[in-house]
């Protein structure tokens, strides 16, 4: 099997790299004589293995007519391809579909979530989201219902049966994000999540007091063939956690919340509490 990327920036490259060239409705050995190439070196090209330099590459880029947009984005990713660790600065606020994220999420094998103050992304309503969204400081209006929809569309993950174990914060449960019925809504989705048998709910309770989460949410994706990351997101930025050092300080919060956080029945004994 080729060698593969090993980092966030050269997955996303290969997969976007692959996109570009199945577009063009034909083959990678079609699209590799076209610009002079031999089949092996596009394999080697897609696969991480090096072989071309940045203006062959903007050649079949140019080749597969790939969107101006798309293309630089390839060819920055290309250039940085092998760096580990990624802060992705975003502008105002956080794209609508943010690509690299949604990316990993379609193929990591498993997430672990904790949240402090907020129902995961990947498990909330609309109503909820809609929410959540439109009171962003940054958040435009004439995009709230867009990102919205985009927020609903990563949840497919789900459906196709991603192994999740989300740590979530007793406090999340409490604020009326939506008002009473959304929220009411939205407590009783979390306890329909979580009969999914790849779908795993832990709260850790106001009981807790101080504990390891305190420093902020993150998400550990981790993967059949590639080295785990951690997704920190913040109001204008995101930062791919991708060192080993580091990843080792994230896995060590989630020990951590194992001890305090509710098993699975006591949390959702929990939750329908708040039902009542």
């Amino acid at each position: 099997m080729p060698k593969r990327f090993s980092t966030a920036r050269g997955r996303e490259f290969g997969d976007g790299l692959r996109a570009a060239i199945a577009n063009t409705g034909m083959t990678a050995r079609a699209v590799a004589e076209i610009v002079g190439w031999q089949e092996a070196k596009m394999s080697d090209v897609v696969n991480g293995k090096g072989g071309a330099t940045e203006l062959e590459l903007a050649m079949l880029l140019g080749a597969c007519r790939t969107p101006p947009v798309e293309r630089d984005h390839l060819l920055v990713l290309f250039n940085e391809a092998n760096l580990k660790g990624w802060w992705q600065e975003h502008g105002a606020c956080t794209p609508i579909r943010p690509r690299t994220l949604i990316e990993h999420e379609r193929s990591a094998t498993k997430l672990i979530s904790w949240q402090v103050s907020l129902v995961h992304a990947l498990l909330q309503l609309p109503a909820y989201a809609r929410a959540v969204i439109a009171a962003g400081a940054n958040v435009p209006d004439d995009e709230v219902e867009e990102r919205v929809q985009a927020r609903i569309e990563r949840q497919t993950v789900l459906d196709r049966g991603l192994d999740c174990l989300f740590y979530l914060h007793e406090s999340a449960l409490l604020p009326p994000i939506g008002g009473e019925e959304a929220m009411r809504a939205q407590r009783n989705h979390l306890l329909k999540m979580a009969r999914r048998p790849y779908v795993e709910l832990r709260i850790v309770p106001f009981a807790a007091g101080a504990h390891a989460g305190l420093a902020g949410s993150f998400d550990l994706l981790t993967f059949e063939r590639y080295e785990p990351v951690v997704f920190l997101d913040n109001e204008n930025s995101s930062l791919i956690v991708e060192a080993p050092y580091a990843l080792m300080s994230y896995e060590r919060v989630l020990e951590a919340l194992d001890e305090v956080a509710l098993g699975v029945q006591d949390s959702k004994e929990l939750i329908k509490r708040l039902l009542t």
